[in-house]
């Protein structure tokens, strides 16, 4: 139980952690904090909450995240992926249903830890989360699109893709030239200083160019002052929702949701940061501490924590060394909102949807896409329909359908693997020993393999006294390929047929003897010179 709930935290300071290695940390939270502060606040608002609140997830979350959580570098806060299922929510339930739901999704998420369910979760496909990371960045990037026009939609705008942009084609008559410039400024100063100094706080950049030339030219664009009347100094007291067992049932789809969106986004983000660090997360205890993030979250008035791909990359390469950089980031999250909120009411809407533009296009894994193409058309075929399913249909069911035909394809694939090799009375063990026929079976043998594995070994015919089945080869056996050797060796009995096994794997005959297979109606051995010198032995003590 000891890896499910003791955080990275401890063990960087049982390691000994110093000033250098505090210096190092709090530079790394510092870069990060200031490419949180925009995205945390553009994120709240595609999400059809107040920008405050994406400030608040990414503060409280963000802390709890990197105190308790089993990796040295993850970095929590409001994410792009949760843009679509959040703004669902409040438009089903209310901000009330939001926070009551993300309470309720880390509630599962501390139990799917304490259950290990972690080291299961990181099995996704990766064609699957390739496809579903695309369909969320094509969504946020529609989701915008009115912000990066200075559209507006009488009756509001739509969820659904297609009604979406329907809703943008009637609406582009209202198409606004100062709002396009604002977005359009925004990207291409993001793009520039990712090019020609990739070290500096682009998005923080492009924000704060983009709020003072608005401004300074008195553009007619939206602002997060004039939509939201800016944000407060300072967090919130924690309390509770309105909670009503009504709510409760209504939200529990939406809560398992976001737990199971956030497990899979929080596991991801931190097998990236192995990736690029050498060192190794404990599933089990970021699935407890995202749980806990989420409902702490809530109690301050946040929405969804989760691990972010692109902030805890930034905190990697910004030289972090412990979990002390994602708290420091959060802390200083905390004191640019103290020092600056009457600033943010000056930025304009159409900043943050550039910033989230750009966001969406790098979620799009262009050359894994590609390569997925190129190398195989089943991989390709559950890439697309994952793609398409939450595009046009819901994320869960794009992640359930694509994980289900990723399934099938590794069944398939493992049903051919299977092997069995028949050595008749042509090919004796010796040349006195015509009687003997052996077969070797090699590969998995599973529920996928047992119509294949069955339609040769069913030929077996009682024109032979001894069988021996060479069991060495296979790699693992289910209750269905059990069954197979059972009723085999079962029916090889009935026929007066001496079976041999070859094996040195206990559970496997304890398995045959739970499929009702007699005992000492077949001889266990552990090599094929064991078989021949017990099949000897027989003939000898037949004749005498």
């Amino acid at each position: 139980m000891a890896d499910v709930i003791l955080p990275k935290t401890v063990s960087v300071f049982k390691e000994g952690y110093g000033p250098a290695r505090f210096k190092a940390d709090a530079l790394a939270g510092l870069t990060v904090a200031i490419v949180a502060l925009p995205l945390s606040m553009a994120i709240a608002i595609a999400s059809g909450v107040t920008p405050d609140r994406g400030l608040y997830t990414a503060i409280v979350g963000g802390f709890i995240v990197s105190l308790l959580g089993g990796s040295r570098h993850q970095i929590g806060g409001p994410a792009g992926a949760f843009i679509v299922l959040v703004s669902a929510t409040v438009a089903r339930h209310g901000i009330d249903g939001l926070l009551l739901a993300t309470a309720m999704a880390g509630l599962i998420l501390i139990a799917c830890g304490f259950l290990r369910l972690g080291d299961y979760i990181k099995f996704i496909p990766y064609p699957v989360t390739v496809g579903f990371t695309a369909g969320i960045a094509v969504i946020i990037f529609a989701s915008q699109i009115g912000e990066l026009l200075g559209l507006t939609f009488p009756g509001g705008e739509p969820g659904p893709l297609a009604e979406k942009l329907a809703a943008i084609a009637t609406a582009l008559p209202g198409f606004s030239a100062a709002a396009a410039a604002v977005a359009g400024l925004t990207v291409a100063i993001i793009l520039l200083l990712r090019r020609y100094r990739p070290s500096w706080p682009g998005l923080l950049i492009a924000v704060i160019a983009a709020s003072t030339a608005a401004a300074v030219l008195q553009l007619p664009v939206a602002t997060i002052g004039s939509k939201f009347g800016g944000i407060p100094s300072g967090l919130p007291l924690p309390s509770l929702p309105d909670i009503t067992p009504e709510l409760a049932l209504a939200v529990l789809p939406d809560a398992i949701a976001f737990a199971l969106l956030g497990a899979i986004e929080s596991l991801l983000s931190a097998v990236v940061a192995d990736g690029m660090t050498g060192r190794r997360h404990r599933s089990n205890t970021e699935l407890v501490a995202q749980g806990t993030a989420n409902i702490a979250s809530a109690l301050f008035g946040g929405i969804c924590v989760t691990g972010t791909i692109a902030r805890t990359a930034t905190n990697v390469r910004a030289g972090a060394t412990s979990p002390v950089s994602g708290m420091l980031h959060a802390v200083f999250l905390l004191a640019f909102m103290l020092i600056a909120a009457p600033l943010a009411a000056y930025i304009p809407l159409a900043a943050l949807a550039g910033v989230l533009a750009v966001v969406s296009w790098n979620m799009i894994e262009k050359s894994a896409i590609a390569a997925l193409v190129r190398s195989s058309r089943g991989e390709a075929l559950i890439l697309a329909v994952t793609f398409l399913l939450v595009i046009f249909r819901d994320l869960t069911e794009g992640i359930v359908v694509g994980f289900s035909l990723a399934a099938l394809q590794f069944i398939h694939h493992m049903s051919k693997s299977i092997r069995v090799t028949a050595e008749g009375p042509e090919k004796p063990l010796d040349a006195t020993d015509a009687d003997t026929v052996t077969y070797r079976l090699d590969g998995a043998f599973f529920f996928g393999a047992v119509a294949a594995a069955g339609a040769v070994l069913d030929r077996i015919g009682d024109d032979h006294r001894n069988l021996i089945l060479d069991c060495t080869g296979i790699q693992f056996v289910d209750a269905s390929g059990g069954n197979l050797l059972a009723s085999v060796i079962r029916k090889a009995i009935r026929q007066g047929v001496q079976v041999y096994l070859i094996t040195d794997r206990t559970e496997l005959q304890t398995m045959l003897y739970h499929h009702e297979v007699p005992e000492g109606g077949v001889t266990f051995v552990r090599s094929m010179a064991e078989a021949r010198t017990a099949i000897a032995g027989q003939a000898a003590s037949t004749r005498s």
